[in-house]
C-alpha cells in the first residue's frame, strides 16, 4: 500500500508542477503568444498539454522508481536534482510567458536542460529505466529549447 501512495504522491508533485506552469501559460497561448512571430516548424498549439502531459507522468514513474530507493546511497541526491529541474521546469513558464519575456526564456531553458542532463546520470546510476523514462523529456526540452531561441530570433526587434 505505502508504495501505491508514493506512486501517486510522485505522478501528483509531477502533474502538480506542470498544473502551476499552466497558470502562467493559459491565459498567454490566445493573447500574446498568438502575436508572436514563430518558425515553420513549431507545432500547433493543441499539441503541447498532450505531449506535457505524457512527459509529466513518465517523470513521475521515474521519480517513483528513485523515491524506492531512497535508502540506497545516491538516491536522495537525485531525488534533490530532480526536484531542482522541476522548479526551473516551472520557471520556464513564468519567465517566457508570464513575464513575456523569450531571451528570458532562453536562459531558464538553458539551465533546465542542462539539470536534465544531469537528473538522468542520478537517475540511471539509481535504475537504467528510471534514466531512460526521463529521455523524451529531454528530447522535448531541446527541441523546446530550439524553439525558444527561434521565437526570440523572430521577434527581437517587436
Amino acid at each position: 500500500m505505502r508504495s501505491y501512495i508514493k506512486l501517486i504522491i510522485s505522478l501528483l508533485v509531477c502533474l502538480g508542477s506542470g498544473f502551476i506552469g499552466s497558470i502562467f501559460t493559459t491565459p498567454r497561448i490566445s493573447t500574446w503568444y498568438t502575436t508572436l512571430q514563430k518558425p515553420a516548424f513549431n507545432p500547433p498549439n493543441w499539441l503541447f498539454g498532450p505531449v506535457w502531459t505524457m512527459l509529466f507522468i513518465l517523470m513521475g514513474i521515474a521519480l517513483f522508481i528513485i523515491w524506492n530507493k531512497d535508502n540506497v546511497p545516491g538516491a536522495r541526491a537525485a531525488i534533490f536534482i530532480f526536484a531542482v529541474q522541476l522548479i526551473f521546469n516551472i520557471l520556464w513558464s513564468i519567465v517566457f510567458f508570464g513575464l513575456k519575456s523569450p531571451i528570458g526564456g532562453i536562459f531558464m531553458i538553458i539551465i533546465l536542460w542542462i539539470l536534465i542532463v544531469i537528473t538522468i546520470f542520478f537517475f540511471y546510476r539509481q535504475s537504467l529505466v528510471a534514466g531512460v523514462l526521463l529521455v523524451p523529456y529531454l528530447l522535448w526540452v531541446s527541441f523546446a529549447s530550439v524553439l525558444n531561441i527561434a521565437i526570440y530570433l523572430l521577434n527581437r526587434s517587436a
